[in-house]
Formats: C-alpha cells, sequence, structure tokens
C-alpha cells in the first residue's frame, strides 16, 4: 500500500503540547482515551520519545482514585466525568509502547498507576459482567453499560494482565474480570444503553477481541448494509449521510482481526480521500459527493489510520496488537466464543 505513514505521524508530534499532551487538534482540549489513540499511533511509526512523553503526562494528571477526567484543556479538567473506558485505556496504551519499545523499566514506573486505575475501573462492573459507563461530578455511577466501552474495556482489560505479568506482579483477579467482561458482550440478555444507531456498537465486540470466529463474521455481516458506504467508508451513526476516517479506521482494524486482510486493504484504499495536505486526516464527509466535514483534522483520526496500517503491513512488533499476538498467553480460563 502507498501511504506516507511518517507524514502522518509527524502531524500529531505537532499538535502535541510541550507537556506531552495531546489535545484533539490546535487549540482544542484532549481526553484520556483519544490521547492514547493518538500516542499508539505515534509508537507505531517509531515516534517513541513522543509517545513516553504523552503517557507521562497521562500519568501526571490522574486521580488519587486512579481514573481521570473525560476532558482536560491543558492540565485544567474541562469535564469531570470519570469514564471507565478513557481510565482502562491507558493499559492499552502502555502495553503497546512496551511491546513497541520493550522498555520494561517504563512498564514498572507507571505500574501503579495502572494498578490503580484497572481497580477504579472493576468497581463499575456489575454482577453480569458488564461495565457501567462512568462516574459523574457527584461520583455517582451510571445507570447502564455502553458495549462499546465494555468492549474497549476488554482489550484493555488484557493488557493490563499482560503488564502485570510483565513486572511480576500477576493479577488473576483481572483475568477473571476480563472473563467476565467478555461472557457479558457475548450474552444477548445483558441491556447495553441503546447506541445501536452508532456504528462502534455494531464493530466493537469484534475490533475487541471479544466476539471471534464464525461469530465475529456474523456480527460483521449483520449491519455491515447498514453502515458500510461502498468506496467511501464507514458511517458514524446509522442514520445520517457521513462518513468518519475514525470510525472506518476501527473498522478496518475489527476487518483484519476477524481475518479479512483483503476487505480491510481495500477500504483502507478508501479511506485515503480524507487525507489532507500535512499528513492529517479530516473527521468525516457527507455523502453523495464526499464533502468534507467538519474542517478538523484530530490527532486521534491520524492515530486510528496509523493503527490500521501498522496492522495491515504486518512489519512491525505493534502490528499484531489488536489480533491479540502480543500478550503473553491468553487470558487463562476465556470463555469460549458462542
Amino acid at each position: 500500500m502507498i501511504f506516507d505513514a511518517v507524514a502522518t505521524a509527524e502531524y500529531i508530534a505537532k499538535q502535541q503540547l510541550r507537556n506531552g499532551c495531546i489535545p484533539h487538534f490546535e487549540d482544542a482540549v484532549a481526553d484520556p482515551w483519544n490521547h492514547v489513540e493518538a500516542a499508539m499511533g505515534l509508537d507505531s511509526v517509531g515516534h517513541h520519545a513522543e509517545a513516553r512523553r504523552a503517557y507521562e503526562w497521562l500519568m501526571s494528571v490522574q486521580r488519587p482514585d486512579g481514573a481521570w477526567a473525560a476532558a482536560y484543556r491543558g492540565d485544567v479538567v474541562e469535564d469531570h466525568t470519570l469514564d471507565a473506558n478513557f481510565t482502562a485505556y491507558a493499559a492499552a496504551g502502555l502495553w503497546h509502547h512496551y511491546v513497541a519499545t520493550s522498555d520494561v523499566s517504563f512498564l514498572e514506573r507507571n505500574w501503579y498507576g495502572i494498578d490503580r486505575a484497572v481497580e477504579f475501573v472493576l468497581a463499575l462492573q456489575t454482577s453480569d459482567g458488564a461495565v457501567l459507563w462512568a462516574r459523574d461530578a457527584h461520583y455517582e455511577p451510571w445507570p447502564l453499560p455502553l458495549l462499546t466501552a465494555t468492549s474497549c474495556i476488554y482489550l484493555s482489560l488484557r493488557c493490563a494482565v499482560a503488564i502485570a505479568e510483565t513486572v511480576g506482579d500477576e493479577r488473576p483477579d483481572w483475568e477473571l474480570a476480563a472473563d467476565s467482561v467478555a461472557s457479558a458482550i457475548r450474552d444477548p440478555n445483558v441491556t447495553w444503553a441503546d447506541k445501536r444507531r452508532f456504528s462502534m456498537d455494531w464493530y466493537y465486540p469484534v475490533l475487541a477481541g471479544a466476539v471471534t470466529g464464525d461469530d465475529a463474521d456474523a456480527v460483521l455481516a449483520s449491519r455491515w448494509d447498514v453502515f458500510v458506504v461502498e468506496g467511501l467508508g464507514t458511517r458514524c451513526v446509522s442514520d445520517r449521510p457521513w462518513i468518519t476516517s475514525g470510525e472506518t479506521s476501527e473498522l478496518i482494524l475489527a476487518l483484519d482481526v476477524a481475518g479479512h486482510k483483503d476487505e480491510a486493504e481495500e477500504m483502507f484504499q478508501w479511506l485515503q480521500h480524507l487525507q489532507a495536505d500535512g499528513g492529517g486526516y479530516w473527521m468525516g464527509a457527507n455523502f453523495p459527493g464526499a464533502v468534507v466535514w467538519p474542517r478538523q483534522q484530530p490527532t486521534w483520526a491520524a492515530g486510528s489510520v496509523l493503527l490500521a496500517y501498522d496492522a495491515l503491513e504486518r512489519a512491525t512488533a505493534t502490528s499484531g496488537f489488536f489480533r491479540g499476538e502480543t500478550f503473553p498467553e491468553p487470558v487463562s480460563g476465556l470463555v469460549d466464543p458462542l
């Protein structure tokens, strides 16, 4: 594939603040999840120093209870919601950084932060295994879990288990928690907040590795015609004529995870109509006509494009991250797919 990964990584690096924070774009807020996604993109292209600074900033603003606020402007909290998925994703980012660099000392220095983050997240796990979305500004838990968020938390818990094993402080209870999260994702009787109009609710169980094999194929086929616009990409929501670079990149990863590399590569070529001058990617475009909207180039979109490219190229240590190839061993006792 013809793609200038270095230019896209340099676009992210140019948006990074001196303190290491990676905002959505210039003069915008940052949130922990998208900050980590951009940092992972940097690591996939070898910008390890910038990624390290990003994680150092993230750990510097971690709350005593292990969580992160939902949005920051510099070091100042702008949204006090404590999102469980945002908090868990730090483990995914740090494990990805370790896979990219083999820097065990960096994992060790940040182990306490990961330990606290995971414990915050698991305190929101329900009896059926799902994880409530967040705590509000009054520290009250959200009443229902989100399927997308719980799926991503499953991936992050697997990364946290791998970190624990690597630093020599294994957490078998986290493995059991990951098992129960996976079971909840596969259980048709679990009640989720209704976000079915969002494409992320469709593909994330596959992307995160919670639904595999024939079941993954069935999931991807089930709403393909609802969300995928041939030649352009993936809708963000089912009822709007708007395809986005972030969701398209993530669907590419989900296709690759499910073993459909050829289809993923074809979709990656579709994605290139959203590339902007300077290596960034437009957030999305309306159709028909592929008219760019809004005129924003988010760092997390660039990061997700880099992660999709990395997975498809099979050329780096991190390329198998979403396929589950970087974990020391499978999560013990993992329930077989339905």
